[in-house]
């Protein structure tokens, strides 16, 4: 069995043939640059047709994890601020009309965590969150074997609860929570805020770059790298008080220097954890790769219908 997968972000559209164990057989890819649904719609159909030609396969389904609210029961996007144009059209409607075969939908966070849990790092874990760290912070939960959802079927947004009141404003109406302290844009904005006006490269620093000046010795990167650290801790501690999950699976491009981290996130844990058995929460880092949203995609197909 060969599912379709389609992955929606804010920058690109990707589009693979997954098999049954997860692999990916073929894969292409487009920007995402246009606000008009029909023709979206109809290059995602395109690169469908495309991969599985490539594949040499049938798509026995497709499967979609898109950035942004998505309503999972009805197929349909929310309130897309990157792509307005695609508000409450329903990409499972169409598709399933265009292919004749069942088509399933969720965010890309979820999408994600059932990846993991599935055929990742977090297989056979009861209780898994799935984080991942970039330009946001986001994620997926999965209880007892099932995807965790809100009333309505919400996605829970695991980036916007609050870690410091005082902090700085975030878009989600708040001041100080996860996503506005310890995303990749806080940890360069603090880093930023405290350089010499003649810094070099002063206002085009990365995230990235600011690892390599840590791991090189360089005091000020040190001191960014341990407040990251230290605030992604409190978030994660927040979510083990809450749910003592077996398993959080860490990913995201702030995560590809996860090793500069991973020591004082686990003091923080400690010390903050101290009524829930925090020392059986795995802290594992995200195993699929950059395909990791495409398989997702795959997955929520399985998830929904195998």
């Amino acid at each position: 069995m060969t599912i379709a997968a389609v992955d929606i972000g804010g920058t690109k559209i990707a589009v693979g043939m997954v098999d049954e164990n997860g692999q990916v057989l073929c894969k292409t890819e487009t920007a995402t640059n246009t606000n008009d649904y029909a023709d979206g719609l109809n290059s995602i159909a395109a690169m469908l047709r495309q991969t599985a030609k490539q594949a040499g396969v049938e798509i026995s389904g497709i499967g979609i994890g898109s950035t942004g609210p998505v309503n999972p029961f009805t197929g349909e996007f929310g309130d897309v601020d990157f792509l307005p144009g695609w508000r409450h059209k329903s990409p499972v409607a169409d598709l399933s009309r265009m292919f004749n075969v069942r088509v399933a939908l969720e965010n890309d966070g979820d999408a994600a965590a059932l990846a993991e849990a599935g055929w990742g790092v977090g297989k056979n874990k009861k209780r898994l969150i799935y984080v991942t760290i970039g330009t946001g912070i986001g994620g997926g939960i999965v209880l007892d074997g099932k995807l965790y959802r809100g009333v309505d079927g919400a996605h829970p947004e695991v980036g916007h609860h609050v870690v410091d009141a005082s902090g700085p404003p975030c878009t989600c109406g708040f001041h100080g929570c996860w996503e506005s302290l310890a995303a990749g844009p806080a940890m360069v904005a603090w880093f930023e805020s405290k350089v010499a006006r003649d810094y070099p490269d002063r206002g085009r620093i990365t995230g990235k770059r600011i690892c390599e000046l840590a791991a090189q010795g360089d005091n000020l990167a040190r001191q960014a790298v341990d407040r990251e650290a230290r605030y992604l801790g409190l978030g994660l501690a927040n979510l083990i008080n809450l749910f003592t999950p077996d398993a959080i699976v860490l990913s995201g491009s702030v995560m590809k220097s996860a090793d500069l981290f991973l020591p004082g996130i686990r003091k923080t844990i400690s010390e903050g954890c101290r009524f829930v058995p925090a020392e059986k929460t795995e802290l594992a880092l995200a195993s699929l790769g950059e395909d990791t949203n495409l398989i997702g995609a795959a997955r929520v197909w399985y998830y929904r219908f195998a």
